[in-house]
């Protein structure tokens, strides 16, 4: 029998400090909800999903805004910080299973975490912006169990994003909407 397959997010789970938003509002001088209506959701998933180049995005961002943005501050103001005990418990779960990322990430910050050696824990790392489709989407699950060659219910995913659990939980794998580290050890126990 194959060993089971846990999926990890990374921002929020693995990392913190990862949602560089209000830095970005700040920076420009906009609400949050000024930031999203000139981004435009839909460029938001073309930057995760590998679609859209960053400076694609801005360029569009600066047309809508009239903003002229010069520099990519996701990439300027992206500085993760490693959540030490999750990286303790994935090298734990090597023991027994099968650990590996799926993230929704844009170039820069995949770039920065793989600099960083932050993907090096993993035992293979599938990012959106390279997959070519983005969370909540069920093609990134289905790509994932498809590339280990599991079926949904041979699989743990776990996220801070609730409609990402949702979703991966319609596709029958077993979903952790993760709170905090000790929430999430008590939930894996009862795996077992």
């Amino acid at each position: 029998m194959k060993k089971r397959l846990f999926i990890f997010d990374m921002g929020g789970v693995m990392c913190t400090n990862t949602n560089v938003m209000d830095s970005i509002c700040k920076e420009l001088g906009l609400t949050k909800r000024d930031f999203l209506d000139f981004a435009k959701y839909e460029n938001f998933i073309k930057i995760q999903s590998g679609e859209m180049e960053m400076n694609d995005f801005w360029r569009a961002f600066s047309e809508t805004s009239g903003i002229k943005v010069k520099k990519d501050y996701f990439e300027i103001l992206f500085n993760p910080l490693r959540n030490d005990n999750m990286y303790q418990l994935i090298n734990q779960l090597k023991q027994e299973a099968r650990v590996v990322a799926g993230t929704n990430t844009i170039d820069s910050h995949y770039k920065k975490h793989l600099n960083n050696g932050d993907y090096g824990v993993f035992e293979k790392v599938y990012p959106s912006n390279l997959m070519g489709v983005a969370k909540p989407n069920p093609d990134f699950y289905k790509i994932i169990l498809e590339k280990e060659e599991r079926q949904p219910e041979e699989a743990v995913f776990v996220d801070d994003n609730t409609e990402n659990v949702e979703s991966a939980q319609k596709l029958g794998i077993t979903a952790i909407h993760f709170t905090t580290y000790e929430d999430l050890i008590e939930k894996i126990k009862k795996l077992q």
